[in-house]
């Protein structure tokens, strides 16, 4: 009989992004998995807040590939949004507006919010994961230093856990450190373990 480790191996996984940090995860959970984008409208009502955008997001993504799924195979779609101060931060347009967003963290505490939308042929499953992210104060030369030899642009709230400013800069955080990264790794497994069942 067919364990859930070797169900789970046993999809295709349909990862609709172009993340290198999602592709690293899923490498290292040994998926079958390939990599599928589909250019989407990114924009949100303003009535939305927090968690809500990234779970509205994820499901848009999933919209964009309605009727193309074969039976074996799980799409993946995801979103992370910083949400500090009573507004979302995405992914910077510029290195002026990155550094606006690194100021804004500087000293605070932020939500990560990272959404991902599980769909098949025949149903879909999603959910979104918290994580508060607490920063010390950020000297000016520290985030040019980290705009000058990163790269923010791709990024949430212009910043990589990762990387230079998570290491000399994040105090505290509570919660999942993968869903900071981009995606809640232990979280989708077990979503995951628990939709091949139904």
């Amino acid at each position: 009989m067919e364990n859930d480790l070797q169900k789970i191996q046993s999809k295709t996984f349909v990862l609709a992004s172009k993340s290198p940090r999602r592709q690293d995860i899923f490498n290292g959970l040994g998926l079958n998995f390939r990599i599928e984008t589909k250019d989407v409208d990114e924009s949100f009502s303003e009535v939305l807040k927090a968690g809500e955008i990234p779970l509205f997001l994820s499901k848009v993504k999933a919209s964009a590939f309605d009727g193309s799924l074969a039976e074996n195979e799980i799409l993946v779609t995801a979103d992370t949004v910083v949400w500090i101060n009573g507004h979302a931060l995405n992914k910077p347009e510029n290195l002026a507006e990155a550094k606006q967003m690194l100021q804004e963290i500087s000293g605070a505490t932020h939500e990560v919010f990272t959404a991902v939308s599980l769909t098949t042929a025949t149903k879909q499953h999603s959910f979104v994961e918290g994580t508060k992210v607490q920063f010390h104060e950020l000297t000016e030369a520290e985030i040019d230093f980290y705009l000058s030899h990163y790269q923010p642009l791709d990024k949430a709230g212009a910043y990589g856990i990762q990387e230079f400013i998570g290491y000399i800069g994040i105090q505290k955080i509570e919660g999942d450190f993968y869903n900071v990264v981009g995606f809640p790794v232990q979280r989708f497994w077990r979503e995951v373990m628990s939709i091949i069942h139904l």
